[in-house]
């Protein structure tokens, strides 16, 4: 008999270029917000067979409001219907996003490895950036993520 298998995606959510981002749009993204958005996403495209199929090992694993950075877990039977409602996801409460997919693994180990490897490239830009606007809460909540991502189980 096989064990039950998942798979593990590593998506990076951008926010929408073509969109005048202003005050009115939040920029903070959460475990609890992908989850919602992307359950109605799969809900929607898939109806509710679907999204009874992928729910039951579906999950938000890590997110990071920083550099956005989140790994998803879900059955390596349904991954395909989970990345493609992600891909026809077009906003996370009133911000207009879009996705990429940077890795796609059958093991937490390996998404841990690209997730890292990817946050801290994308802090460094983030630094670079704000410069001397960086605060010591902001650095220290990413050390945090870090953390969080270098424990993380199945």
């Amino acid at each position: 008999m096989v064990g039950f298998k998942n798979g593990y995606l590593v998506m990076e959510v951008f926010f929408d270029p073509n969109k005048e981002l202003g005050s009115e749009y939040p920029i903070i993204i959460s475990q609890h917000k992908m989850s919602k958005t992307i359950k109605d996403s799969i809900l929607l495209n898939f109806g509710e067979c679907g999204l009874a199929a992928s729910a039951g090992s579906f999950q938000i694993k890590y997110v990071n409001p920083i550099t956005k950075i989140c790994i998803i877990r879900t059955s390596q039977e349904e991954y395909q219907k989970v990345w493609s409602a992600i891909t026809m996801v077009k906003s996370i409460g009133d911000c207009p996003v879009f996705f990429n997919l940077l890795d796609l693994s059958g093991s937490i180990r390996a998404c841990k490895a690209a997730a890292l490897k990817c946050d801290e490239k994308k802090f460094e830009q983030y630094k670079k950036t704000m410069g001397d606007k960086l605060t010591s809460g902001t650095t220290q909540e990413m050390q945090n993520s870090l953390e969080k991502i270098k424990h993380l189980e199945h």
